[in-house]
This record gives structure tokens, sequence and C-alpha cells, in this order.
């Protein structure tokens, strides 16, 4: 079987043999009480990675969302949610709302529409527009310089969810190397920085480790602690979680630029052998992979054809009441070998479903990344 399922983009799976060791896996105290050396180093070395001035560790992005949207409830803030945003970012904006602060959503991606709900909303609250850095459902970046701009002008913050692009997307893209270099995620990519920052990233899916972080000024992110409530009743990240973030930036420090060209290259190659069958692929140089609407094409009878020729795809939507889509998801250490394989199975698919297939140029001209 071809896996093309899971979001290791970078093919990092830290084998405990390859780990530091630890005595225990928790020191049995929440992170508010304290915080164990290594988790400290490890925050610091993301944070940098990031151009962030400082960073906290969570166990997950639930956490942090959960916390920010009891933060920002106290805050008297507005908030303004990206259609496209990542769920577990509305799920912390809804824990405001329930606290009595404004939430709003606008039209994925549209500076327009947000800019008319800050102009008729929120009088005397400060503004926090929520946004992924990179949504992987229309292979875009998210218009972060014009949202940031638009949250300080009010004293505002803008947060993003850059779980997508950290460790994938970094500063100074070109055309050889479009993805950029270190790996630091959307803010680099973008070349932006401001206090009114915050960056919260999952390192579960290019850098292959069970935690994430919270990154920002020194003064938001010490409050984020002050205020947080899941630092005081959760359990916060193993140390086994820790040791496997150490050894995922080490990792991208050693062959992380070797790693992402080498993906660049599969997504590439499997782009053309999907237009070379007369497929049309999706979502630029992204490493998350579809195909374009096609008339008869039934994801649903696709994904099943596939599994049965020994390709694993993702079965899904992109939004709600969508229809269902199928996604490649491409990392480092596949083949051209087994790309052909699936290019080719795919197109027997797609030909044993009837669809109609054809290449459609405005997807083609948009290599977002």
């Amino acid at each position: 079987m071809i896996e093309f399922t899971s979001a290791l983009y970078l093919g990092l799976k830290h084998a405990s043999r390859s780990l530091r060791p630890w005595a225990q896996l928790t020191t049995g105290a929440p992170a508010a009480l304290t915080v164990p050396p290594a988790a400290a180093a490890a925050a610091r070395d993301l944070a940098a990675l990031q151009g962030c001035e400082c960073a906290t560790l969570g166990p997950s992005t639930l956490h942090l969302f959960w916390d920010l949207g009891e933060i920002f409830a106290e805050s008297r803030s507005a908030i303004y949610v990206d259609a496209g945003a990542y769920p577990i970012a509305m799920w912390g904006a809804e824990r405001a709302a329930a606290r009595g602060t404004p939430v709003r959503r606008f039209a994925h991606h549209d500076v327009d529409a947000l800019w008319r709900l800050l102009r008729g909303s929120g009088a005397g609250l400060r503004p926090v527009v929520v946004s992924d850095g990179f949504c992987p459902g229309c292979g875009k970046p998210a218009p972060l310089a014009a949202y940031l701009e638009m949250a300080t002008h009010r004293k505002g913050w803008l947060v993003i969810d850059d779980t997508q692009a950290l460790g994938i997307l970094g500063h100074s893209p070109e055309g050889s190397r479009p993805y950029g270099e270190g790996g630091g995620g959307m803010p680099r990519w973008s070349n932006i920085s401001s206090p009114h920052l915050v960056v919260v990233a999952s390192l579960a899916k290019a850098f292959g480790a069970p935690l994430a972080a919270l990154s920002g000024s020194a003064a938001f992110v010490r409050h984020f602690e002050e205020r947080s409530e899941t630092r005081v009743h959760c359990s916060p990240p193993s140390l086994a979680a820790i040791h496997a973030m150490e050894h995922a930036l080490a990792m991208n420090r050693a062959c992380g630029e070797a790693l992402r060209l080498c993906l660049v290259r599969s997504v590439r190659y499997f782009r053309a052998r999907l237009r070379g069958v007369g497929l049309a692929p999706t979502r630029g140089l992204f490493p998350v992979q579809g195909l374009a609407p096609a008339r008869g094409l039934d994801a649903r009878a696709l994904h099943s054809r596939l599994l049965r020729a020994g390709v694993a795809t993702v079965l899904h939507r992109r939004h709600e009441r969508r229809p269902a889509c199928i996604s490649f998801l491409i990392n480092a250490h596949h083949t051209f070998e087994q790309l052909d394989e699936a290019a080719s199975a795919l197109a027997e698919a797609a030909a044993e479903t009837g669809s109609a297939t054809r290449l459609d140029q405005d997807h083609e001209h948009h290599l977002y990344v």
C-alpha cells in the first residue's frame, strides 16, 4: 500500500533510540508550577526559528486556543475569524463568544470583507483577527500583511494557526526554493513581524513531534502563561514529546533544506505526472495535492478504487456544504516510482468512474508557493 495520508511532510519520525533519554515521562507538576529546562530551551529555539521574541509549549493547539478564547474575552475584544480557519481556532473563538465576546466570520482570504466588518462593528473593542497562515484547502497563503495592518490599526492582534506551514515554508522564497529556507513558517515566508502577531502551531506535522507552541512578543507570551488555565489544570507536554521536538529542530538545522528540496521536487514531479495523464492538479506546490473538479467525478468512488489499487488517499470535504474530494499528502520520502504508480492508478480509477477529465487553466497558472 502506498500511503498518501500522513502529514509528516518531512518524513521525521523520531524513534526512541534517536532521542535524548528521559527518566520519567512527566514531572507530575503542571506547567504553571514548573517548566523542565528542556522545554524552556526548545521553546527558545522554536521562537528564534519563527522570528518571534518568545514561545511557550502546550500539549496541543486545542489547549492553546482554549486559553486564548478566555484571555481575549477578558480584554474587551471583538474576534473576526477567516471562514477557512481550521476548526480548532474557531473552538477557541466560541469559548470567547460564550463569555460575551462578539465573534464574526468573514469570507475566506477576503481583505475587503474584513475591512467592512471592522468599520461596521466592534466600536471601542480591540479586534482579534484569526486565520490559518496557509490554507491547504485552496493552496494559498493568507493575506497576513493586510490582516496584521488592519488589526494593529486599532491596537488589536492577528492570531494565526501556522500548523501547516511550520517546517515547510520559510524566509526568502524564490523560484528554485519556493518554500524558502529555514522552515520557520508563514511569518518568515511573508516577511512580517509585530508585537501584535500571535502564532499558534502544532509541531505534529512537518516536525513530527506531538505538542504545540504559542509564539509572539515576550510580553504577550508572559501574559498568556500567567492567565492560562490549561497550564494549571491539564498535564503539560511529556518529556518524550519535548525531546522529539529537540530532535526535530536539530534535524531541521542539519538536513531541513535538503528535505524541503526533495519534497518540492516530488510535488512538482507528481503534478507533472498528473498533467501527463490528463488530470488537473490543484493547490500549488504545497505537499497537499488535490484534483480540479471534473464532470462526473465521484470522490468516494475514486477513493475506493484507489484503495483497491493499493493507493491510500484522504477523503474529506474542504469546507462545509462542499462536495467530497480526495487529497494526496506527499512527503520527502515518497519515491518517483511511488508517485508514478499513484498517478497511473489515479488515471485508471478516473477512467473507470467515467469522469470527463480536463486541465483547468484557472488552477494551473497559480503556483502559490
